[in-house]
């Protein structure tokens, strides 16, 4: 199906539970909002499907943390920004890049995508949190006491882009606070992608 396209089908599902449903153009589906969540209630039926969760990653088109598409940057001088300027510039590019897997209140998905809100994973280490934004990030991560096994792509954002983005998520929802900087930001690009390390601290 094109992009911009649209589809109505019927189909059965053979055992109950929640399904997430994900438009496998990837990169259009972090920045359009191209997720769902269907939940089906019925009686098990344990030949089918016996109840087990087996934690890991659905790779339909390999392992590799997917990039977005690089653009050629076109360097803009830098016009400091107050804080609330910088909250309300990251608040808009939060909503165009994180909210479809984030989702609006950093509550995230369900058993598929941690939250932001309040998170002891993110609280813990902003470096963590920019390389993330950065580089991607993939495996397993503990998120205030939940187990979550998904990829991150990395993000096409400028330093100053990122540096707003990572200030609105600290200044919401009950997040520390923390004011991320280009200068923190710009000394992370050098560093290599950091792995999933499990826990929230």
């Amino acid at each position: 199906m094109p992009a911009g396209g649209s589809a109505i089908v019927e189909f059965k599902v053979d055992v109950n539970g929640t399904f997430i449903l994900v438009d496998h153009s990837i990169f259009r589906a972090f920045n359009k909002g191209a997720l769902g969540m269907l939940k089906a209630e019925g009686e098990s039926n344990k030949t089918i499907y016996s109840g087990t969760i087996q934690e890991g990653i659905y790779h339909p088109e390999g392992g590799g943390i997917q990039e977005m598409p690089k653009e050629q940057v076109v360097t803009k001088p830098v016009v400091a920004k107050t804080l609330p300027q910088q909250i309300a510039a990251g608040k808009n590019i939060y909503s165009k890049t994180c909210f479809a897997c984030h989702q609006s209140e950093g509550q995230g998905i369900p058993n598929a995508f941690p939250p932001l809100a309040g998170s002891d994973y993110l609280n813990a280490n902003p470096k963590r949190a920019i390389n993330a934004v950065i580089h991607g990030l993939s495996g397993e991560v503990t998120v205030n006491g939940k187990k979550y096994n998904n990829i991150m792509t990395s993000q096409n954002l400028t330093d100053e882009e990122i540096a707003n983005v990572l200030t609105y998520v600290y200044s919401s929802w009950g997040n520390s606070k923390k004011v991320i900087t280009t200068v923190m930001v710009k000394a992370e690009r050098s560093n290599k992608p950091i792995k999933a390390s499990g826990g929230g601290h």
